[in-house]
């Protein structure tokens, strides 16, 4: 992949324990794509979680998005859009030189680090679910379509 043709990058990932494999919503698996539900997957997977879900507060998501925005800066990316939920976080950005893998990934750890500055109960467990998803933008108007999803998609369902 040429990451500089890219526009961009559509980026999400989840909490820890909160989308897992066989989830009934529906699940990626890495290089095989999107997947149907196996529910005795999902029971297992979260038989085997070793530490509870903590859903993201008000003020923990705030930190999420400012330690994005913070890193984006300081990588001279182009933020277009973050939007962290209770449960995963969504960002568009554009970041040349990168992939998406290394965006999602740093952003990720800034966010961590965050967290696990102010809240007690971040630390010394993990905070997100390994991994995560993102796709490129390539053009406009998928891009308009990412920022819209990341910013209003999930409160129109």
């Amino acid at each position: 992949m040429n990451t500089d043709e890219s526009l961009g990058f559509f980026i999400t990932w989840t909490v820890y324990g909160t989308h897992l494999q066989g989830d009934l919503r529906g699940w990626r698996q890495r290089r095989k794509g999107n997947q149907l539900p196996k529910p005795r997957l999902a029971k297992w997977r979260q038989d085997q979680l070793k530490h509870p879900i903590i859903l993201l507060s008000v003020d923990q998501r705030v930190i999420v998005e400012q330690e994005c925005q913070k890193h984006c800066d300081h990588r001279n990316w182009h933020l277009w859009a973050v939007n962290a939920r209770t449960n995963h976080v969504h960002v568009v950005a554009t970041a040349k030189g990168y992939s998406g893998k290394a965006v999602r990934d740093q952003l990720k750890a800034n966010g961590t680090r965050g967290l696990r500055e102010q809240w007690i109960e971040f630390r010394e467990r993990p905070v997100w679910t390994v991994g995560g998803d993102w796709e490129c933008v390539n053009n406009e108007e998928d891009l308009e379509s990412a920022i819209l999803y990341a910013t209003d998609g999930q409160d129109r369902k």
